[in-house]
């Protein structure tokens, strides 16, 4: 007779093997091998209220090969988390139950999965939340990360970065399990790669225990010194069975073969009925809970429930002693009670955004608590260093501090910071070059997917780079942005806001906002290069704070608008130098519109946009990148941008070559302006 680990991991197996039967589609080899690691974690180790999902303290558990969703959904059912109904609607639309886990907190989801190597990095920003969270809070906060790993997140690149950063910080808090079925989709592991992966963390500094990971007592064996262990993370290595149960119609085994990882049984060369019957249940009706596995796991919630109601009480005593830190922790895990200052932030003209962006870091540093910034090695050049300077970087057991010198790894730092949002507590902040996002943009969509309220933060925003050259100057890098701005989350809002302010005024207001979205990531775009000033200093900075409508008239010269002119960035400080220049030499009355954030400009209502963008009037954009990136704004044959990669040159004498200065952008207008009847053909 099986014991009731094994029984209730045969439950799993035939649920998951169910699932992708019934759908035509899935994946249910892994989740057959893991379901025994998974159950043991789930009844045996892992705080959770069932009552109370949310709840801060709860251990986290990351999924990071999504394709073994059916085990995640598999497991949670014993847990009457999902129904047999929603498990029978597995990949089909409208169903709770999608292809890839998507986060879902009440359901007992943590995060989206789908991309290989992400998900465990996600676990790596948890685990830092919540050693910086115990070190202000104590025992109430603290609680453990686990994540869940396969051989192709092993071998994502991403994967070092996590490994090196958990490392490094003695995260102890961190235990990951790695699914080491040797199989992958096409291939063998041996047939792709040879490396120690046991010696590989070992030399990043991890506790490595290496078991059979479908023997439950050597899991739990493996759990428990895990979760004794005082100075380093810890990964066990599960040797396990991919299809794990699997037989062919005449009963031979079918365990530990390709076939079974992405298809259902049926179409791999295993039986789908047969297997059912070996693992105890009914091929004709699959989807069911054994009554003993019912039974064992109604007792597993109430011992959670018992567990976390004892928890509580505690922090209910810690709370009634300590109501100051009490509150204080509830205002760090409720982003809309996060309140800042902003009035205390003095901008002055002219300077370089990244600058501005400093001095609003350096007061961020002692006025938002919660605040962690990393940098990509990079913080005298994006001023992350003005929020380092009144704090200290995380260390291997000090975590008092509020940055992290992530090294030169911009996948993974943003990932990490992804992470720190779904745990939930901080304002992650993760800053490097712009023309690097393109290291980031596979977190970024998996961030705005999951509406994870992220702060991404890049200098150097532009050819104005300079000497640094093509590799350094971001073109195209603004456009890819504004089309993942166009882009709905399921909840119908834009699933980023991406703000590129004009001068230091915009940037205390871009600020503003991405500290206080609590529902999507935002990106702030900042400027290497001085920028002029646009108007003067006051009415900059009562102007400025329309950047929360995404657009508005930064300046307007006479009563009749004879054309208006359409940028963000440091190409409005130009503009507005044209406007003058057009009003003078020409006599043109002109209006300049900053629009920071399209997609948010999109967001208000039409009369609005049409008030400062007029439809009727002729319209001309300017941009540092792709003409495109304006063309959700002006006409783009309209639109004076870069069809090129930059050159090795001063800044400034790229913006004579490219025709970006005040004179040149005026010789781009005339003919155009000529054509619309606002300048005679002479004057061209």
């Amino acid at each position: 007779m099986k014991d009731i680990q094994t029984l209730s991991a045969d439950n799993i197996r035939i649920l998951a093997a169910a699932m992708v039967e019934k759908a035509k589609s899935g994946h249910p080899g892994g989740a057959m091998g893991g379901a025994d690691f998974i159950q043991i974690l789930y009844s045996e180790f892992l705080k959770f209220d069932p009552k109370d999902p949310s709840w801060h303290a709860r251990d986290r558990f990351f999924l990071d090969p999504g394709h073994m969703s059916a085990m995640l959904y598999g497991q949670l059912s014993l847990l009457e988390v999902f129904s047999m109904d929603e498990l029978k609607a597995f990949r089909q639309w409208g169903s709770p139950t999608s292809g890839h886990p998507e986060v879902d907190v009440q359901r007992m989801i943590e995060n989206t999965s789908g991309p290989l190597g992400q998900g465990h990095v996600y676990a790596v920003g948890s685990a830092i939340a919540e050693r910086f969270l115990a070190e202000r809070f104590g025992k109430v906060v603290e609680h453990k990360t686990y994540a869940y790993i396969s051989d192709g997140g092993i071998q994502e690149e991403i994967s070092q970065g996590a490994g090196r950063i958990a490392g490094h910080l003695g995260l102890n808090n961190l235990i990951m399990f790695y699914d080491a079925n040797d199989i992958q989709l096409s291939t063998t592991v041996e047939e792709v790669t040879t490396e120690d992966t046991a010696k590989k963390y070992e030399a990043w500094h991890w506790n490595v225990v290496t078991i059979n990971g479908n023997d439950p007592a050597a899991i739990r064996e493996a759990l428990q010194q895990a979760n004794e262990e005082k100075e380093r993370p810890t990964l066990i290595i599960g040797k396990t069975v991919m299809g794990k149960g699997a037989i062919d119609s005449e009963g031979n085994s079918f365990e530990g073969k390709c076939s079974t990882h992405g298809q259902p049984l049926s179409n791999s060369g295993a039986s789908f009925a047969d297997t059912i019957k070996k693992l105890g249940g009914n091929p004709d009706e699959p989807f069911k809970v054994f009554d003993e596995v019912q039974k064992y796991y109604q007792e597993v919630a109430e011992k959670k429930s018992e567990a976390a109601n004892q928890y509580k009480a505690l922090e209910n005593e810690w709370a009634a002693e300590h109501p100051e830190l009490a509150s204080s922790l509830q205002s760090f895990f409720d982003r809309k009670k996060n309140t800042v200052d902003w009035e205390g932030i003095a901008q002055a003209d002219g300077v370089a955004t990244r600058a501005a962006s400093g001095k609003v870091l350096g007061y961020l540093a002692e006025n938002c608590e919660n605040m962690i910034v990393a940098s990509a090695d990079l913080a005298d050049s994006d001023k992350t260093e003005a929020f380092l300077k009144k704090t200290t970087a995380f260390k291997k057991n000090d975590f008092s501090g509020a940055f992290l010198q992530a090294g030169v790894s911009e996948l993974t730092m943003a990932a990490i910071s992804v992470g720190m949002g779904l745990h939930g507590g901080v304002i992650p902040v993760c800053a490097t070059f712009f023309v690097f996002s393109d290291y980031m943009k596979p977190v970024m969509r998996v961030a705005a997917l999951m509406q994870t309220p992220v702060i991404f933060m890049w200098t150097h925003d532009s050819f104005r780079v300079g000497e640094d050259g093509p590799t350094h100057q971001p073109i195209e890098q603004e456009a890819q942005l504004r089309l993942l701005e166009q882009l709905n989350n399921h909840h119908g809002k834009k699933s980023f806001l991406a703000l590129r302010p004009a001068d230091a005024f915009e940037v205390t207001e871009s600020w503003k906002m991405a500290v206080e979205s609590f529902d999507r990531p935002v990106g702030l775009i900042f400027s290497r290069q001085n920028i002029p000033a646009i108007t003067t200093a006051d009415v900059r900075q009562q102007d400025a704070a329309e950047t929360r409508k995404g657009g508005y008239v930064a300046l307007s010269i006479g009563t009749k608008v004879d054309l208006q002119l359409v940028a963000n960035g440091s190409e409005v400080s130009t503009l507005s130098s044209v406007a003058i220049l057009l009003n003078k030499d020409f006599g043109l009355n002109v209006k300049v519109v900053s629009v920071p954030s399209e997609g948010l400009f999109r967001d208000q209502e039409v009369s609005y946009q049409e008030k400062v963008i007029d439809p009727t009037l002729p319209t001309f954009g300017l941009t540092a990148g792709l003409p495109v990136t304006l063309a959700g704004l002006v006409n783009i044959n309209n639109v004076h941008g870069l069809d090129h990669f930059g050159y090795s040159a001063p800044a400034s004498a790229l913006d004579h070559e490219f025709g970006f200065t005040p004179e040149t952008v005026i010789e781009w207008l005339k003919p155009k302006l000529a054509a619309e009847g606002l300048l005679e053909t002479t004057t061209v």
